[in-house]
Protein backbone atom coordinates (compact mmCIF):
# COMPACT_ATOMS: atom_id res chain seq x y z
CA UNK A 1 0.00 0.00 0.00
CA UNK A 2 1.12 3.50 -0.79
CA UNK A 3 0.05 6.89 -1.95
CA UNK A 4 0.62 9.14 -4.54
CA UNK A 5 0.21 12.87 -5.09
CA UNK A 6 -2.59 14.86 -7.83
CA UNK A 7 -3.43 18.19 -7.77
CA UNK A 8 -7.56 19.45 -6.78
CA UNK A 9 -8.15 22.90 -6.87
CA UNK A 10 -4.62 23.66 -7.27
CA UNK A 11 -4.03 21.90 -3.71
CA UNK A 12 -1.69 18.32 -3.10
CA UNK A 13 -4.34 15.35 -2.58
CA UNK A 14 -3.34 11.73 -1.75
CA UNK A 15 -4.63 8.96 -4.09
CA UNK A 16 -4.34 5.96 -1.67
CA UNK A 17 -3.65 2.77 -3.81
CA UNK A 18 -3.34 -1.05 -2.64
CA UNK A 19 -1.93 -4.03 -5.27
CA UNK A 20 -1.47 -7.49 -4.33
CA UNK A 21 1.99 -9.13 -4.71
CA UNK A 22 1.42 -9.50 -8.73
CA UNK A 23 0.49 -5.68 -9.48
CA UNK A 24 -3.32 -6.38 -9.69
CA UNK A 25 -5.21 -3.01 -7.88
CA UNK A 26 -6.68 -4.06 -5.06
CA UNK A 27 -8.64 -0.77 -4.15
CA UNK A 28 -7.80 3.28 -3.93
CA UNK A 29 -8.90 6.14 -2.50
CA UNK A 30 -8.56 10.15 -3.05
CA UNK A 31 -8.47 11.61 0.17
CA UNK A 32 -7.13 15.51 1.54
CA UNK A 33 -5.13 14.45 3.96
CA UNK A 34 -2.30 11.99 4.73
CA UNK A 35 -2.87 11.33 8.33
CA UNK A 36 -3.93 8.48 10.37
CA UNK A 37 -7.78 9.12 9.86
CA UNK A 38 -7.08 8.57 5.86
CA UNK A 39 -4.89 5.69 6.37
CA UNK A 40 -7.65 3.91 8.42
CA UNK A 41 -10.60 4.57 6.02
CA UNK A 42 -9.12 3.61 3.24
CA UNK A 43 -7.56 0.62 5.01
CA UNK A 44 -10.74 -0.32 6.45
CA UNK A 45 -12.27 -0.11 2.90
CA UNK A 46 -9.38 -2.38 1.26
CA UNK A 47 -9.82 -4.99 3.87
CA UNK A 48 -13.58 -5.48 3.60
CA UNK A 49 -13.67 -5.15 -0.09
CA UNK A 50 -10.53 -8.10 -0.07
CA UNK A 51 -10.41 -9.67 3.57
CA UNK A 52 -7.60 -9.58 5.64
CA UNK A 53 -4.23 -9.78 4.34
CA UNK A 54 -1.33 -12.10 5.61
CA UNK A 55 1.54 -9.27 4.77
CA UNK A 56 1.38 -5.57 4.00
CA UNK A 57 4.46 -4.08 2.93
CA UNK A 58 4.55 0.03 3.18
CA UNK A 59 7.13 2.86 3.11
CA UNK A 60 8.25 5.05 5.91
CA UNK A 61 5.03 6.68 6.61
CA UNK A 62 4.16 6.87 9.99
CA UNK A 63 0.67 7.41 8.99
CA UNK A 64 0.37 4.58 7.30
CA UNK A 65 1.66 2.37 10.01
CA UNK A 66 -0.28 4.04 12.38
CA UNK A 67 -3.01 3.11 10.70
CA UNK A 68 -2.25 -0.18 10.04
CA UNK A 69 -1.61 -0.93 13.66
CA UNK A 70 -5.16 0.41 14.82
CA UNK A 71 -6.48 -1.60 11.87
CA UNK A 72 -4.95 -4.83 13.06
CA UNK A 73 -5.42 -4.31 16.59
CA UNK A 74 -9.49 -4.67 15.63
CA UNK A 75 -9.33 -7.71 13.45
CA UNK A 76 -6.54 -9.29 15.68
CA UNK A 77 -5.71 -12.34 13.54
CA UNK A 78 -6.10 -13.11 9.54
CA UNK A 79 -8.43 -16.16 8.65
CA UNK A 80 -5.52 -18.27 8.19
CA UNK A 81 -4.31 -17.86 12.27
CA UNK A 82 -1.49 -16.01 11.35
CA UNK A 83 -0.48 -12.10 12.68
CA UNK A 84 -0.64 -10.06 9.84
CA UNK A 85 3.03 -8.89 9.28
CA UNK A 86 4.16 -5.49 8.61
CA UNK A 87 7.22 -4.63 6.25
CA UNK A 88 7.91 -1.59 6.61
CA UNK A 89 11.16 -0.87 3.95
CA UNK A 90 11.28 1.87 1.65
CA UNK A 91 11.90 0.00 -1.88
CA UNK A 92 9.90 -3.32 -0.84
CA UNK A 93 7.15 -1.32 -2.66
CA UNK A 94 8.22 -1.26 -5.76
CA UNK A 95 5.83 -2.70 -7.69
CA UNK A 96 3.21 -0.22 -6.01
CA UNK A 97 5.60 2.98 -7.15
CA UNK A 98 6.03 1.62 -11.42
CA UNK A 99 1.76 1.54 -10.91
CA UNK A 100 2.06 4.85 -9.99
CA UNK A 101 3.79 5.83 -12.85
CA UNK A 102 0.80 5.41 -14.98
CA UNK A 103 -1.73 7.78 -13.20
CA UNK A 104 1.06 10.06 -13.55
CA UNK A 105 1.07 9.68 -16.94
CA UNK A 106 -2.54 10.25 -17.42
CA UNK A 107 -3.48 13.30 -14.72
CA UNK A 108 -0.37 15.15 -15.59
CA UNK A 109 -0.85 16.84 -18.97
CA UNK A 110 -4.85 17.58 -17.21
CA UNK A 111 -3.13 20.00 -14.74
CA UNK A 112 -5.18 18.95 -11.88
CA UNK A 113 -8.69 18.69 -11.36
CA UNK A 114 -11.06 21.72 -10.28
CA UNK A 115 -13.76 19.55 -7.78
CA UNK A 116 -12.79 16.99 -5.51
CA UNK A 117 -15.50 14.73 -6.52
CA UNK A 118 -14.82 15.25 -10.08
CA UNK A 119 -11.11 14.21 -9.01
CA UNK A 120 -12.57 10.95 -7.15
CA UNK A 121 -14.61 9.79 -10.49
CA UNK A 122 -11.82 10.34 -12.84
CA UNK A 123 -9.20 8.46 -11.13
CA UNK A 124 -12.09 5.58 -10.26
CA UNK A 125 -12.37 5.75 -14.16
CA UNK A 126 -9.03 5.69 -15.42
CA UNK A 127 -8.17 3.05 -11.95
CA UNK A 128 -10.67 0.34 -13.99
CA UNK A 129 -9.51 1.49 -17.51
CA UNK A 130 -5.90 0.11 -16.51
CA UNK A 131 -7.40 -2.98 -14.59
CA UNK A 132 -9.33 -3.58 -17.74
CA UNK A 133 -6.05 -2.84 -19.71
CA UNK A 134 -4.16 -5.52 -17.39
CA UNK A 135 -5.97 -8.29 -17.47
CA UNK A 136 -7.42 -7.87 -14.22
CA UNK A 137 -11.15 -7.41 -15.12
CA UNK A 138 -12.55 -10.09 -17.61
CA UNK A 139 -15.13 -8.42 -20.49
CA UNK A 140 -17.01 -11.82 -21.26
CA UNK A 141 -18.24 -10.14 -24.25
CA UNK A 142 -19.57 -6.87 -22.71
CA UNK A 143 -18.31 -3.72 -23.74
CA UNK A 144 -15.90 -1.13 -22.24
CA UNK A 145 -18.87 1.62 -21.37
CA UNK A 146 -21.05 -1.59 -19.57
CA UNK A 147 -17.68 -2.74 -17.48
CA UNK A 148 -17.11 0.79 -16.52
CA UNK A 149 -20.73 1.10 -15.62
CA UNK A 150 -20.67 -1.93 -13.44
CA UNK A 151 -17.79 -0.83 -12.11
CA UNK A 152 -19.21 2.57 -11.02
CA UNK A 153 -22.19 1.21 -9.32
Amino acid sequence: MDETYIKVKGRWTYLHRAVDRDGQILDFMISERRDLAAARRFLKQAISANGAPDRVVIDKSSANLAGLQAIIGVLKLTPSGRTVEIRQLKYLNNILEQDHRFIKRITRPMLGFKAFHSAAATSAGIEAAHMIRKGQIRANGASVFQILAGLAA
